[in-house]
C-alpha cells in the first residue's frame, strides 16, 4: 500500500490514557525504525518506529507531571533519555523537553488520522534486527546510528 503524500503541518498524538498530549508541526527532519535492544526492551516490540523533529516543532501539552523519563546511555556513548507516561507506560519521545534542541518521537503515538503519513526512510541498529523481524521496505539500512560504522 503506498503511504499517502505528507500533507499534514500539523500532526496530534499522545499516550493511551490521554494523561499526555503533544502537536508537532512541520514535517519530521527524520524518520525510521529502531531495531536497538533498548527500544526493543522498552517497547515490547522488535523495533520501535521513530520521528526526528526540531524541539520547536514539539509541544507537550497539558500534563507534563506525567511525564516519567529513563536516562541511560546512548549507542555514542551520550546520556540517551526515553520519556514515557507515568500512567499507562506509553513511550512517548526521547530527549528532554526544554533542554535538548531536538526530539525523536515515538510514530506509535501519533493520533489515528496522522499514523498514515508516517513513512521510515531508514532503518537503524539493524545488526540487532531478528530475521523475522526484517520490515522489507526501500529505505537505508545503519548496523548503528548512521555515520557510526556499518
Amino acid at each position: 500500500m503506498a503511504q499517502p503524500e505528507f500533507q499534514a503541518t500539523t500532526m496530534t498524538g499522545g499516550c493511551l490514557c490521554k494523561a499526555i498530549r503533544y502537536t508537532l508541526t512541520g514535517t519530521p527532519k527524520a524518520s525510521g525504525l529502531c531495531y536497538c535492544p533498548d527500544c526493543r526492551k522498552a517497547s515490547g516490540s522488535v523495533f520501535v518506529p521513530w520521528m526526528l523533529f526540531d524541539a520547536t516543532n514539539i509541544k507537550i501539552e497539558d500534563n507534563l507531571k506525567a511525564v516519567r523519563q529513563h536516562k541511560g546511555v546512548s549507542a555514542m556513548g551520550t546520556e540517551k533519555v526515553i520519556n514515557f507516561c507515568s500512567g499507562c507506560g506509553s513511550l512517548i519521545f526521547g530527549g528532554k523537553y526544554g533542554e535538548n534542541v531536538e526530539h525523536t518521537v515515538y510514530a506509535g503515538t501519533l493520533d489515528d488520522e496522522f499514523v498514515g503519513y508516517f513513512e521510515p526512510k531508514m532503518a537503524i541498529f539493524t545488526r540487532a534486527r531478528p530475521e523475522w523481524g526484517a520490515v522489507k521496505c526501500e529505505m537505508g539500512e545503519f548496523g548503528t546510528m548512521p555515520g557510526g560504522g556499518e
